[in-house]
């Protein structure tokens, strides 16, 4: 398990990487990714969406454009209160603090999950994948990106110390173990040479 899959050191770690983390993201994860993602997942104007590890709201800006009933959840109150700033006080987005592992949500509460840059701090991923599908309503999908493995054995071992990397093989198996089917994985990437993202969009499966 990496440093950063403890949530008091990732919440600690994200204290700090709060006040230039909107700076350093568009280096990794930018709004065309992010845009190629939202057209994967395909939300719909009336959709009920959670921002799971919503950080400073990169990922809800975008959701905000699909939809207008938008819920934001994460365990650092230091980013929350920058997508706050952004969306909450202008009542834009419903936000709550809390653990993907333990989401306070009722069963069958979302049309759609949306997570982006957050599995890789879970300590146990399939836990909170569980948790997504016991709160996305049956038949519809979620949508998780996370940090695609290096290839490079010396990268691994320093990914490997640091948080969760994963690749397709180990996404499938993590999505199947939470129960999701119709499991697809794509690839995205900034530009040659840069970090690498995987994008896995699945289905609840009907009741």
């Amino acid at each position: 398990m990496g440093v950063l899959e403890n949530k008091a050191r990732a919440r600690l770690f994200y204290k700090y990487l709060s006040k230039v983390y909107d700076q350093v993201n568009p280096f990794i994860w930018n709004e065309e990714m992010r845009d190629e993602a939202l057209e994967l997942l395909d939300v719909q104007r009336d959709d009920r969406v959670l921002d799971v590890g919503c950080g400073t709201g990169f990922g809800t800006e975008g959701l905000l454009q699909y939809s207008e009933d938008v819920h934001g959840l994460d365990q650092s109150v230091h980013q929350m209160e920058k997508a706050w700033e952004k969306f909450g006080k202008h009542d834009q987005v419903r936000f709550y603090r809390g653990d993907a592992e333990r989401l306070p949500f009722r069963d069958d509460s979302f049309d759609v999950i949306w997570s982006s840059g957050s599995i890789e701090y879970w300590p146990n991923p399939v836990d909170a994948l569980e948790e997504f599908r016991r709160v996305v309503k049956p038949g519809n999908r979620v949508l998780v990106v996370g940090p695609d493995y290096p290839n490079s054995s010396v990268f691994q071992k320093v990914a490997d110390a640091i948080m969760l990397f994963y690749d397709e093989e180990e996404a499938q198996r993590m999505f199947e173990a939470a129960g999701f089917v119709d499991i697809e994985h794509h690839i995205q990437q900034r530009s040659p040479g840069s970090p690498r993202a995987i994008t896995t969009v699945a289905r609840a499966p009907e009741e």
